[in-house]
């Protein structure tokens, strides 16, 4: 993956969209060289909320507790 600074980025923020875009690979963007945020291709769920969370709960401990203690 490719990383550019915060201050590179933002002079070739437009170039580097165009580039994410074509090649389908992202770019870090980093802050004192530590990454900060990853630009990438936008895909599409088609899936339907139900389904995308099918799977999600692992394990239902006490469904009736509350959350948190006051």
């Amino acid at each position: 993956m490719r990383q550019v600074s915060k201050s590179e980025f933002k002079a070739r923020a437009l170039e580097l969209f165009r580039q994410v875009e074509v090649s389908g690979e992202p770019v870090i963007v980093t802050d004192k060289g530590r990454p900060a945020i990853e630009v990438r291709r936008y895909q599409a769920d088609q899936r339907s909320p139900l389904e995308r969370l099918r799977g999600s709960v692992l394990e239902l401990v006490e469904p009736f507790e509350p959350v948190w203690e006051d």
